[in-house]
């Protein structure tokens, strides 16, 4: 039954997928041509050059010639309706060309290239600080439930709402004119020095990096994060079967970390994983301030510099990562919490 519900949920997702990527595809469709018609018109120009031999009738009849069969490849002289679906096969197979003018570190203009670059710097970014985010919400949240209205309660509570409530650009230009320019503990942006050290010391260099724009955003996130998880946990803690734990003698640790935690999993695991998700396409302004070369940054720098290429093969990944962590969070609620019965149709 699990497993069915699973092909379910995956085959849903992919359908979902499709049908965004075609109306990406009809949407930018009138750019994309623009942009593969100036790189068939410089791809042309380039070849010629490099057949320095030819006389200029074979010159013209070469260009007429090669023009005419890229324009071929690439249905442009297609029915409207027949040049989205293919812009759209395109993009659902990872064919998304090349840049207009992006480039990667290696000075390639393949999309695939430019965006494989920049996943693992947004995912070591936001991965590390939102493990770290839901530890210490989890952890104060617990505490707090354990003792509700206490002076540890309140006194959280009031920095909560004053934390929460701040913009994330807003504080990360604090900690960096504190802890940069007033009190210089760290580097003001960037994944790694320049020039970057060598050997062992290059990853010690990114996790220096990586301290600020990581601690800012735990100061942001963990605040209301221990808030819910107080509240969804003291909910539990008045539900009979807790009553009954307590009654069997069991140790408190083991009635909140095995019982009254595992009920509340599963309200924030989605809340985590949301937070990722929506971090990985929506951190374009904070990647900014930290000069974080991540796929916010990109983001940026692609609508910016109007390079549709690129802005489409990040829409694609975006899509996928958010599709796929819904699917991640409806197959795992029933690990997380027995009673949910994921799947069945009673």
């Amino acid at each position: 039954m699990y497993g069915k519900y699973a092909l379910k949920r995956i085959i849903h997702m992919l359908l979902t997928f499709i049908i965004i990527i075609f109306i990406y595809s009809a949407l930018f469709n009138t750019v994309m041509e623009r942009t593969l018609e100036a790189q068939i018109t410089e791809q042309v120009r380039g070849e010629i050059i490099a057949r320095s031999n030819m006389t200029a009738k074979e010159i013209e009849v070469y260009k007429v010639e090669r023009v005419k069969s890229l324009r071929l490849r690439y249905h442009l002289d297609d029915p409207i309706l027949s040049r989205i679906f293919w812009r759209g096969v395109d993009i659902i197979t990872l064919n998304w060309g090349d840049s207009t003018i992006i480039t990667s570190l290696e000075g390639s203009r393949d999309v695939k290239k430019i965006i494989a670059e920049v996943i693992p710097n947004t995912l070591i970014l936001f991965t590390t600080a939102i493990a770290l985010d839901i530890l210490i919400g989890i952890l104060l949240g617990i505490k707090k439930a354990q003792k509700p209205n206490k002076l540890l309660d309140q006194s959280t509570s009031i920095i909560t709402m004053i934390v929460y409530g701040m913009p994330s650009w807003w504080l990360a230009m604090i900690m960096i004119m504190v802890f940069v320019y007033i009190i210089p503990i760290f580097p003001s942006g960037g994944l790694h020095s320049v020039p970057p050290p060598e050997g062992f010391a290059y990853y010690l260099d990114i996790l220096y990096h990586l301290a600020l724009p990581v601690i800012t955003l735990i100061i942001i996130g963990f605040w209301g994060r221990a808030y819910l998880t107080r509240n969804i946990v003291l909910g539990t803690l008045q539900e009979d079967y807790i009553m009954s734990a307590r009654a069997r003698g069991l140790p408190e640790s083991k009635v909140l970390y095995g019982h009254a935690l595992r009920s509340a999993a599963p309200p924030i695991v989605t809340m985590g994983v949301m937070s990722l998700l929506m971090s990985v396409s929506g951190s374009l302004v904070y990647e900014g301030i930290f000069s974080w070369p991540g796929m916010g940054n990109l983001y940026w720098i692609s609508v910016q510099q109007n390079d549709i290429p690129v802005l489409l093969g990040l829409l694609s990944v975006t899509t996928a990562l958010y599709l796929g962590g819904l699917v991640f969070l409806d197959l795992i609620y029933g690990f997380l919490d027995p009673r949910i019965k994921v799947g069945d149709k009673k």
